[in-house]
This record gives structure tokens, sequence and C-alpha cells, in this order.
């Protein structure tokens, strides 16, 4: 089992929801992302998404977009980022580190050479935002070969026969959009989430984590009722962009709103109100 499947065994057995993070690597600065995922983890983080800086992030709103736009501006490539990641493992061997990004910069390094790199430098899943499945088989190959986690995502208006074929590709999570549209977008619909969410799950046993549009403990909480995870990304990058200039506020910022997003998912459901 994968780190990241052993993370959510563990979070099931403690009757307790997943939480996972993004981060845009190298943002704001390379020598920020590894303190960063450190301090994610110290409070509250569960599975840390790192982005891979790329060019043309279409399926991303503003936050992101500027958030890849520094880190490249800084030089980070995808070679950096895998550094980020090794350099991260020095002294975390347990947190699940998934790479969340787009196909081009895999490409260039090439399919093997990436997956061996990846895993190499401690990865334990890949999520191509661009990479259609029926479209990935070479890119599974490769990935599955170094036991790395091909991560998919589901959107509201997939049908369910590509919802069954999706879910026989996926291991990790299958990750839900919540929305249609960019990240960081639109308002959340938690029974139409629900809904969605169970529609999955019977086409899968793998865990369903639920992105897109979670700004604040209150919509994790609502989200954790029903997914198994909730993912964070435009809410944690745009505190980053609010301090950009002072990594100790940065720091701040990032572990204020994941404890609010730690302390939702931990809120009984009992006491959780829309």
């Amino acid at each position: 089992m994968s780190r990241i499947g052993h993370r959510f065994e563990q979070r099931r057995a403690e009757q307790r929801k997943t939480l996972v993070t993004y981060l845009t690597g190298g943002d704001p600065h390379p020598r920020a992302t590894v303190p960063l995922m450190h301090r994610l983890v110290d409070t509250g983080a569960d599975v840390i998404e790192v982005g891979m800086p790329f060019s043309d992030p279409m399926a991303d709103g503003p936050v992101i977009q500027s958030a890849c736009d520094r880190a490249l501006e800084n030089g980070t490539g995808l070679r950096g980022v895998l550094e980020m990641v090794r350099d991260f493992r020095r002294t975390d061997n347990d947190t699940p580190v998934v790479l969340m990004g787009y196909l081009n910069p895999i490409e260039q390094i090439g399919y093997q050479a990436f997956a061996r790199d990846a895993a190499a430098a401690g990865v334990d899943g890949v999520l191509t935002v661009d990479l259609p499945p029926e479209e990935g088989s070479e890119l599974v190959a490769a990935l599955l070969s170094h036991s790395l986690d091909p991560i998919w995502l589901v959107a509201p208006t997939t049908r369910m026969e590509r919802v069954n074929s999706i879910c026989g590709q996926a291991s990790g999570f299958v990750y839900y959009v919540s929305l249609k549209g960019v990240t960081g977008a639109g308002t959340l619909d938690v029974d139409d989430v629900g809904s969605h969410v169970d529609t999955i799950r019977q086409a899968t046993r793998t865990p369903v984590g639920v992105g897109f549009g979670v700004r604040s403990g209150h919509d994790a909480a609502r989200l954790g009722q029903v997914a198994d995870a909730v993912v964070v990304g435009t809410a944690i990058v745009s505190r980053i962009a609010e301090n950009v200039g002072d990594d100790a506020a940065i720091g701040d910022a990032v572990e204020a709103i994941t404890r609010e997003l730690r302390a939702g998912l931990d809120t009984p459901l009992a006491e959780v109100v829309d």
C-alpha cells in the first residue's frame, strides 16, 4: 500500500477525514517551499499536493496562475520541484506527496525518466490535469512501474460510463471537481456534491476527495460530511500571495488557514451548520 492509501486508512480508522493541501512549488521563491510543506504538516495537513509550475495552467484560476508565474520567474521547473520533495523527505518520510500539474513538463523529461526520478525523490502520486485517461496508458504504465499512484479528476459533467473508466485506472484517491470552471471559482452546493460522490462510490472503493471552491473551515466541515477528503489550494496560495516579500508572515498565514481547515474537518457532524 502506498503512503497515500495508508494515510487514508489511518484517517478512516480514526473516523476523521483527510485534509489534502496544495501549494505551487517555488512560490514565492524556491527556498520557501520545503519549510511551507513542513508547516502544513505541523498544522494538520494529511497529504500535500505540490504544483509543477507551468506557463499555461488553463484549469487554474488567477491565484494559482500568478503562483506559477512567480515560481517560473524565480527559475523553478519540474526538476527543481523534485529536489524540493527530496529535501522534504530528509525529515518527513510519512506524509504523502502528490505532484499536480500539466503534461508538458513531464513529456520534456520523458515518462519513464520522470516516474523513476519522482519515485526516487519521494513522490507518491501524480495528477495531470490536461491528460485524458483515455490517452494516459503510457504515463500510467510508467507511474505504476515505479509504484506511483495515478490520480484522476472527475467533473460534475462526467457521464457514468466515463466515471467507471476513470475509476478503473485510479489509485490513491479520486479527485472530484466540485464546481464547473477553474480553481477558486464558484459557490459550493454540498447536496449536489454529495450526490456526485455517491455516484463515484458506485464505481470504486478508492477514496474520493473533493476540491475547487473550498475557502474556509466551514466549507471543509460541510464537504467532510460527504467526502473522504477535502482538497484545498486557492485558499492557501492566496495567503502566500497576500504576503509576498515576508516569509514569516507567509508561514503564519498558511498556518492559520490550515488550522482552520483542520478544525473544520474535525468538527462533529451534529455541530456543522449550513
